[in-house]
């Protein structure tokens, strides 16, 4: 017998942005809540632009085994996208065609799960109800891998990519102290994090005197000093015999210019970037005549399920859970964020906060988790860290090797409305 319906009226989801080794257990959290209360959800295809365009997905045409299997995918099962909604007086023909579509299928609850600029897109869709007379709650959902989410303790999406950069700093210095007499000297790791360096700090973890890897990280907090990072590489490398580098991809020169600028923007008007770890190889190769390696693990770091923080995937499910509470409690314009009570043993619970604190703001790593030199992470920023990448999460294994990542049939809903140029 299915649960008994508490409210009438359909939830509709959607994932945006950049995705992560977790979101998807974000999306199982979300549906798993909803149907035991007995409440239908829909998902929007690819984000708020499946909402405009009324392609919409009937999650009840799946399986509790499927939905139960998104909690250990990686990717986004419903697709995503990177569209940022103009205010409602720049662009009212959006928001008018957003409640066309909510009025259309029933959509009394929204909920928008993803990072800054969707924090951004949920407040917006909040303020819709009293503008345009329909009664509709949207909840903002966290995600983001580059943890620059205001508010909340840390970002789901987080957490995985800080373990897989921690271990891949690991692993890979390795494989470079192995063969470092007579071959590469440097070793540079870029990763993510355009205005914040949390994913590189995360790298700190991999060892702790100045002889372990990595030996210099790179911050966008900071400014890049050329001098004082050539002089750094070169000090290691005639101590240890070798030196590792990790660098965020968004650092700046004194300026305020990005070394690895592309000359191009991104769909939210940011700036692209192309590449800074070539730029600083090049730099070591030129000034230092060292042999170099670089790696870009680009997609790899953000969805690495294989690797992922338990602690991660716990967080990003219940706030997919929490968020839906809110939701049929009435809430509105709000985002369920991680709040820690304690850092060993670790201890976190998930509370609301309002979207208008999140929204549009940026979280950068405190002056007093990098070390007075700007190259590396302080006690304090390891005690914020370690918790995070805790505990392993490892999706099931078929008899082929591979993991067993789950799939959806993502039925689409029946259109009702012409359809919607944008």
């Amino acid at each position: 017998m299915p649960p008994r319906r508490t409210s009438s009226g359909r939830l509709l989801y959607a994932q945006s942005g950049g995705v992560t080794a977790v979101i998807n257990a974000t999306a199982a959290g979300v549906i798993e809540a909803a149907r035991a209360k007995g409440v239908p959800v829909y998902a929007a295809r690819n984000g708020i632009l499946g909402a405009l365009r009324e392609e919409l997905i009937d999650t009840g045409k799946e399986t509790k085994a499927a939905i139960a299997a998104l909690r250990h995918t990686p990717g986004g099962a419903f697709g995503s996208c990177r569209y940022k909604l103009k205010s409602l007086e720049a662009n009212r023909a959006e928001y008018e065609r957003l409640i066309e579509v909510f009025r259309a299928h029933d959509i009394r609850w929204f909920l928008y799960n993803g990072g800054n600029d969707s924090a951004d897109t949920a407040l917006k869709i909040s303020q819709l109800g009293k503008a345009m007379d329909y009664d509709i709650r949207c909840i903002g959902v966290p995600k983001t891998v580059d943890n620059d989410l205001a508010v909340t303790d840390c970002c789901p999406g987080f957490g995985s990519v800080a373990k897989y950069t921690a271990v891949s700093t690991l692993e890979a210095s390795l494989d470079v102290a192995s063969m470092a007499d007579t071959s590469t000297k440097v070793f540079i790791l870029e990763v993510m994090g355009r205005h914040a360096g949390w994913i590189a700090a995360a790298a700190g973890l991999a060892g702790e005197s100045a002889d372990e890897p990595p030996h210099l990280i790179l911050f966008p907090e900071r400014s890049f000093d050329e001098a004082a990072f050539l002089a750094r590489v070169k000090a290691t490398v005639e101590r240890v015999g070798w030196c590792t580098v990790v660098a965020s991809e968004g650092i700046r020169d004194a300026d305020g210019r990005f070394l690895a600028e592309a000359g191009t923007r991104d769909a939210f008007g940011h700036t692209q970037l192309g590449g800074v770890a070539p730029v600083l190889a090049a730099l070591v190769k030129e000034k230092l005549g060292y042999k170099y390696h670089w790696a870009l693990p680009d997609y790899l770091q953000r969805s690495a399920r294989h690797l992922a923080s338990r602690t991660d995937a716990e967080q990003a499910y219940a706030v997919g859970r929490a968020a839906v509470d809110y939701a049929l409690a009435g809430m509105n314009a709000v985002m369920p964020v991680i709040v820690r009570s304690s850092d060993a043993p670790y201890r976190w619970k998930v509370e609301p906060a309002p979207l208008h604190k999140i929204a549009n703001r940026e979280k950068k790593m405190p002056s007093g988790f990098l070390t007075r030199d700007g190259f590396g992470i302080t006690v304090a920023a390891r005690r914020y860290l370690a918790p995070l990448i805790q505990g392993e999460a490892h999706p099931p294994h078929g008899s082929d090797g591979l993991p067993r990542y789950g799939r959806l049939k993502n039925t689409s809903v029946a259109k009702k409305l012409p359809s919607f140029e944008h």
